[in-house]
């Protein structure tokens, strides 16, 4: 359990203005001490392994040792959450980083002009706070181009009984949709994996920025044998597809000459994030009804909530990732309190569960008119 001490940050940038500005926005936060400072990795290394800081900000491209084997060096040595800083030209940079055992990202602003500065500066306490709720990473587990990290044992939620599955006609796909935010990435890929092979169109609200959802995308699609892309208004909803929720946007299920359609709309004022789950997984619930499932994962925040209570009145099953493998368990603890869940499962049983139960609704462990991706 926390005590009240300031969470304690360790910043790492090869850039010396940088090292000021973030700590300049760490330490306008009440509860934050910026606990040192670091030109590269080596001396990042050092300074983490003696001061055991509760957080770490992390650059990327540095001298000496870059971001990357010092992401594996601190995971074998001294396991801390790190927050990479990424430029918005390089996305892909971000996944590697999460495959590594990153916690999570904070894009750099395109222009540093006061308005975007204040975003990144808002993002970044938000995420060092979070931090301190986090599962502590272990050495990294290699699993395709993302891992699960590994986790110090947390007490198990006991899982709901499942319902009695429900009738889906085996000629159109089981709409599965995915709410993931922080250790979202490494975690909608595992349930993925699980699902390869069965008649499904998945929808997935990843809270991410513009430009990295797409990169997001692609990764999972070069990794899956499921056609991956970022969403666009219309994209048909078929069978072996999988739609990510464009950063800054909305994915919603819509319908269109009596056929179901994705729709990406920009956030209304209202929305608290973009994508939301909550906006996903009320669209399926109204147009997808009983026979969607839902899945809510790691993530910081309740989003989620509002559309777990939407898919539940319909009598849609809802599956959740318990606290023993959430890195962050905001979303899954705020579905959990929204109304009786499917089922609370470990991340690594999530998956397969979800999978057989899909197989059993339908009726069948095959599914010969599957098209996998061309």
């Amino acid at each position: 359990m926390r005590t009240n001490r300031p969470i304690r940050v360790l910043v790492i940038d090869d850039s010396p203005s940088n090292r000021r500005a973030i700590t300049a926005m760490l330490e306008s936060a009440p509860g934050i001490e910026v606990l040192d400072r670091a030109a590269d990795g080596e001396e990042g290394l050092k300074k983490a392994i003696a001061l055991k800081p509760d957080c770490i900000t992390l650059d990327l491209e540095m001298p000496r040792i870059d971001g990357y084997a010092f992401l594996r060096l601190l995971n074998s040595r001294a396991p801390t959450p790190v927050i990479v800083l990424s430029s918005y030209g390089h996305p892909s940079d971000v996944f590697k980083a999460l495959q590594l055992g990153a916690f999570d990202f904070v894009a750099k602003p395109a222009s540093a002009d006061k308005a975007g500065l204040e975003l990144v500066r808002a993002e970044l306490i938000e995420k060092v706070r979070a931090s301190a709720f986090a599962r502590r990473q272990g050495p990294p587990r290699a699993a395709g181009p993302f891992h699960t990290p590994a986790v110090f044992p947390a007490a198990v939620t006991p899982p709901r009984p499942a319902r009695p599955p429900k009738p889906v006609s085996v000629d159109t796909p089981t709409v599965v949709a995915i709410g993931a935010s922080t250790g979202g990435p490494p975690a909608v890929q595992k349930v993925l994996e699980a699902l390869a092979g069965l008649p499904v169109c998945v929808l997935v609200a990843q809270h991410m920025p513009p430009r990295f959802t797409e990169a997001f995308a692609q990764r999972l699609d070069g990794a899956l044998p499921f056609r991956v892309k970022e969403a666009q208004t219309g994209d048909p909803i078929v069978q072996g597809r999988v739609y990510i929720a464009p950063g800054g946007e909305q994915l919603e299920l819509g319908e269109r000459d009596g056929a179901l359609v994705a729709v990406v709309s920009r956030p209304l004022p209202t929305d608290g994030v973009a994508p939301s789950a909550d906006r996903l997984f009320s669209s399926v619930a109204k147009l997808v009804k009983a026979a969607a499932r839902g899945v809510v994962l790691t993530g910081m925040g309740s989003d989620g909530a509002r559309g777990v209570k939407a898919l539940l009145a319909t009598g849609a099953e809802v599956w959740v990732e318990s606290e023993e493998t959430a890195i962050v368990f905001g979303m899954p603890q705020a579905a959990i309190n929204a109304g009786p869940v499917t089922r609370v499962l470990p991340l690594h049983a999530l998956g397969p569960s979800l999978a057989q139960a899909i197989q059993i609704s339908r009726g069948s462990g095959s599914h010969p008119a599957f098209q996998p991706k061309k």
